[in-house]
Formats: C-alpha cells, structure tokens, sequence
C-alpha cells in the first residue's frame, strides 16, 4: 500500500511554514488519539500516519529531503544515499512517537519519559500581608509575625508512622510513584493510585497526624524589614512556610509590604514630595521657613524673594533611604503655596490698598503679561480694536 503525500496527511499547503504545520499536526493527533477513540484501529492508524508526517515536516533537513525526493528518501535502501542512512524513517516506533507527541503536547498525554520528582512533597508557599508605616520603611524594622502553618509531626518524626511501625515500599508502583500501561503502542504514565505519588505506603499512621507526617501550628517568626522597602515588595523566608507530607522540604513564607499613606510625604523611589505653606510677606520679601524631615528632624529652607505658588525647592539627601545602598538617601522636593492673608483689620486693608496703588507692571509681571494676551484675543475675535470698546 503506497503512502499519502505527507503534505496531504497533514492537510497544509507545500509552502507552509512551521508555525501552520505544528498547528495542523495538535489538530489532528488531539482527533485520532486513542484515548479519545478506544479500540477504533482505523484512528489509530491515522494517529500513527498523522505523527509519521510531522516527524518528517517538523525536521528542516527531513523536510527538504522529502521535497527532493518524496518517500524514497526514506526507504530502506533507497534511503541509504540520503541524510539518514539506511532505513530512515520507516524504523521508528512507538517511543518516537511518544517523544514527538511531548515535545507539542507535554508530559500529560506523551507518557513521561522525562524525570520526575518523586519522594515526599514539598510543602506549599504562604503570603502574609504587611503594612507599615513611611517612618519604617525609611529606619527600616525588626518585628515579630504569627503565622498559621503546618509543622512537621513531632511524634512519628514526620514519617508518618505511628513508632515503633515499619513505612513500606508501595507494592503497585515499586516505590517509583507513578505507573505506566500500555495502550496500543502508546505508553501513558500516571500517579500511583495507591500511594498517591509517595512510593510508600504506610500500614499504621501516626495517631498524633493520622499518618500525614503534620500538624497545624501557628509560628511565631521574627522579620527584618530592610531601611528603604517600598510598596508592592515582597521578602523570602525560605524554607518558613509550610511543611512537606512525610518528611517532605519545607516551601516558603513571601511576606508583601505595604506602605500607608502619609499625611505630609508623597513618595516616588527614593524621593520625597510634600507641600508647604510660605506668608505671602515671605514670598514676596524672601525669608526662610521651617520644614520637616522623615527621620524625625526639621530643617530650614531658604525662600527666594517673588517666590509663586507651584514653585519646586530641592533639599538634597533628605528623602528615603535607598534600598542596599548604605545610607545613601534620595532628595525631598517641597513645592511652595503662597497663602493669601485673611481676616485683614482696616488698617492692614489700607496699607494693601496702598501697596496696589503703588504696584507697576515690575510688581505683578504675570498678570500684565496674560490680560495683554487677553487683549488681543478680543481683538482677534471682535475685531476692534480694544481701546475702542465702551468699557475699555
């Protein structure tokens, strides 16, 4: 019987690429597998047929043999002027297949031929959820957490076993855990129904555990929070979480920090942000003003005479510490609002009305400078001329 074009087999074009051939072969090796089609010989055959195919396809130097000189590049003898020898493909077997169907599909239907783990679980990873404070994550903390979490047992030693009781190699998977049957000439590999995976097997469990080998325990685990944490990040306790079934390695504790908000300080990395209040005498005539700090201090800040409201002053090495970097600190940025007095008594309302009738354009250079742009934008739009306006 001659064989099908592989091309048609797969149903893809000659020209296809690799992307649509692998594509063609999940398609249809999921339609024909046996699994999906107990004791259907005509299914398996184009299992086999379909997996022949991409063997050849999914291989650039197979390939272009192929495109050469089609089947007999192959074939015994014929094939022995070839790439691949004599007998090429036409000797694989059912382990080939089964390494072509893992490659596309992974270990779940291929039947495992690479290594697992076997042995006692690892246990799981936990999550605790901190929140501290600005002031800590800058001085950094040492503080204690409970967590609630499995330990080993301590009465059969995590075994699993009650004392003085043998643990036995399990029976159906030889120790090894897992499995295998055979189904047509496909291997499938599975969990040990009868260990669960663990390869052995316990006759009389542990009274204290009930032969898991744990029991529940809250922990008491003390936590260096490094100076310089931010928000969002998490710190490793390896081997703190919770304990493995039988004897197994224990996971570990993430602990994620969360920073809280601060009534004064904005934070970005390493730097600090704040607002300040500045009199608008200050402002005006120049001075200093005092500002906090996040180590607890205060520091004086010079004010430039015409400061504005909006404006930045830098105060460099007095933000957050950076993470690992001893000592080294970011900057803090104070941005200046210029307070408008309020609650005026009549004489400080005179000498305001005074300092108006003073004020040129030098005083209040922003001001002249937008009310001529609105000048002419209602020149632009009106087309008069402004001086000529009824209330101009």
């Amino acid at each position: 019987m001659s064989k099908r074009d592989y091309y048609e087999v797969l149903g893809v074009a000659k020209d296809a690429d690799a992307k649509t051939i692998k594509s063609a072969y999940r398609k249809q090796a999921m339609q024909y597998h046996p699994d999906r089609n107990p004791g259907d010989e005509e299914a398996e055959a184009r299992f086999k047929e379909v997996g022949e195919a991409y063997a050849i396809l999914s291989d650039a130097d197979k390939r272009a043999a192929y495109d050469r000189m089609g089947h007999a590049a192959f074939q015994n003898g014929g094939g022995g002027q070839g790439p691949f020898g004599a007998g090429g493909f036409a000797g694989a077997g059912a382990a080939d297949f089964a390494d072509i169907f893992e490659q596309v599909f992974g270990d779940a239907f291929a039947g495992g031929r690479r290594s697992r783990r076997t042995g006692p679980a690892r246990g799981s990873d936990l999550r605790y959820d901190m929140e501290i404070s600005l002031e800590e994550a800058f001085h950094g903390k040492d503080t204690a957490i409970k967590v609630p979490t499995t330990v080993t047992c301590g009465h059969c030693d995590g075994n699993g076993a009650e004392p003085g009781t043998d643990v036995s190699s399990c029976d159906t998977c030889g120790g090894a855990g897992r499995i295998r049957r055979q189904q047509g000439f496909f291997t499938m590999e599975q969990t040990c129904p009868t260990c669960g995976g663990r390869g052995q097997y316990v006759e009389t469990p542990c009274r204290e555990c009930d032969g898991v080998g744990r029991v529940r325990q809250t922990r008491e685990l003390k936590v260096e929070i490094p100076a310089g944490v931010e928000d969002g990040m998490r710190i490793r306790l390896a081997g703190e979480g919770e304990a493995g079934a039988r004897g197994g390695p224990r996971g570990d504790l993430y602990i994620f920090i969360s920073v809280a908000p601060h009534e004064i300080f904005e934070r970005d990395g390493p730097n600090l942000y704040c607002r300040a209040p500045v009199p608008m005498t200050a402002a005006a005539l120049g001075g200093s003003i005092e500002v906090p700090t996040i180590d607890g201090g205060r520091t004086e800040m010079r004010i430039p005479d015409g400061s504005q409201t909006g404006m930045r002053m830098r105060m460099r090495g007095k933000g957050m510490a950076r993470l690992k970097s001893g000592g080294a600190r970011g900057d803090m940025f104070v941005e200046l609002y210029v307070e408008t007095p309020r609650n005026l008594s009549d004489r400080q309302k005179e000498l305001l009305q005074e300092f108006c009738s003073l004020s040129g354009h030098d005083c209040n250079p922003e001001s002249d400078g937008f009310f001529k742009k609105v000048r002419r934008f209602w020149e632009d739009v009106t087309g008069e001329d402004e001086g000529t306006r009824p209330n101009a």
